[in-house]
């Protein structure tokens, strides 16, 4: 599996190192300015302690990376968090960041696209943004974790969620327990 990883400017950065740690295979990180802050003001982790979980790093205005290509081959591309800005563009077609040209090409080649989209409430043009989006077989993700598994850590509350979009792009994984339809205490 060779994955990229972006990280917008959006709350939840506890989503992002979550999943560098545990998304197996190759993975190639860009993080937006405005990422490279949240990060620690929400983590106690840094931009480098991500930039070593990954195989390949770029900086989020490097258009000329190898990811900003439509040859670079690569299964699923995964933006977490991901901000409504970031979705707009993506859906407008503007592709002035590598993230959102990484995103751009990941469509245009019929591979797997997971937005993890941090805000709440929407307004209709985010709405229509990411139907915009869905139609175009991106997956939406709302940070929004079950409760059936019983979480009782903002860590387990975030692997839940994480899992969900490993899920999505057909990743085996056994970082959150099921629903099994069963009854727990």
């Amino acid at each position: 599996m060779k994955s990229i990883v972006a990280v917008s400017g959006a709350s939840g950065a506890a989503y992002a190192v979550r999943l560098m740690e545990v998304l197996p295979g190759e993975k190639h990180l860009v993080v937006s300015e405005t990422a490279k802050a949240i990060l620690p003001a929400e983590t106690d982790r840094t931009v480098d302690d991500l930039r070593a979980m990954a195989d390949a790093s770029y900086e989020d205005e490097d258009l000329f990376s190898p990811i900003a290509s439509g040859s670079f081959r690569f299964d699923a591309m995964f933006i977490a968090p991901c901000s409504e800005s970031t979705v707009a563009k993506i859906a407008n077609g503007i592709a002035d960041t590598l993230i959102t040209r990484a995103a751009s090409v990941c469509i245009k080649e019929g591979r797997r696209l997971i937005l993890l989209v941090r805000e709440s409430p929407k307004s209709a043009i985010m709405l229509e943004n990411e139907l915009k989006l869905a139609r175009l077989g991106v997956v939406i993700m709302d940070a929004n974790p079950g409760f059936y598994p019983r979480p009782k850590t903002v860590e387990e509350i975030v692997d839940i969620v994480v899992g969900r979009c490993m899920d999505q792009a057909g990743i085996v994984h056994d970082i959150y327990r099921r629903w099994t339809g069963e009854h727990r205490d």
